[in-house]
């Protein structure tokens, strides 16, 4: 095993799954699994025993302590490992709810080998994943250095209430604007930020530390 290989631990409570996960992982030089936990209790118990872990596979839907769970424990007590969630669900709701509890990325279990390699490598280096199903195209807004752009206080209260479960017209509603102006904050962040989702700019928002969680 190569010094330098990216030290790991799967926590999903279908066992087929995650111990044929954890093989075929094991079969790149660049990881180490360490261990694996049937939910966020399990984990809880065994990642005290290795100090040296770098990186963790979410599943979402566990028994006991589930993975948004899971995940805020583990950034609160470990903020130093990153998390991957790994999950069947697709939903924006899913998505943010994962990214919001301190996620790195998130792919689905539907992905390949290599792709899901690439994305422990990325987060493993840059702390974060980005790919189509997050949030479209961010890894330039992303970028250290880059210019940031400017939001108007409507478009920061937009965005903050993007990151809840309400509809556009729920928004609307709330910031006392019709919907079509609701549509003009959407576009013009879209258009600010290169990116083309709901989910994208709640990402966005969560990682600049544009908006309160």
């Amino acid at each position: 095993m190569p010094a330098l290989s990216i030290s790991i631990a799967i926590v999903d409570d279908h066992t087929l799954f995650r111990s044929g996960l954890a093989s075929l992982l094991d079969e790149f030089d660049e990881i180490k699994v360490l261990f694996e936990g049937i939910n966020g209790v399990d984990l809880q118990n065994k990642i005290k025993n290795h100090p040296d872990l770098q990186l963790i596979l979410m599943d979402i839907s566990m028994p006991v302590m589930d993975g948004y769970a899971a995940t805020k424990w583990v950034k609160e007590n470990y903020p130093h490992v990153n998390i991957l969630a790994l999950s069947m669900l697709e939903d924006e709701k899913a998505i943010i709810g994962m990214l919001k509890a301190g996620a790195g990325g998130y792919m689905l279990k539907e992905s390949t080998p290599i792709d899901l390699l690439n994305a422990i490598k990325a987060i493993t280096e840059k702390g974060f994943y980005v790919n189509d199903l997050v949030s479209g195209r961010l890894l330039v807004a992303l970028k250290d250095g880059d210019t940031k752009p400017v939001f108007s206080a409507r478009e920061l209260t937009f965005l903050q209430h993007c990151s809840s479960e309400l509809t556009y017209r729920e928004i609307a509603d709330l910031m006392n604007v019709s919907p079509r102006t609701v549509d003009n904050y959407r576009e013009s962040l879209f258009a600010k930020l290169n990116i083309k989702s709901r989910t994208g700019l709640v990402v966005y928002a969560i990682k600049n530390n544009l908006i309160k969680i």
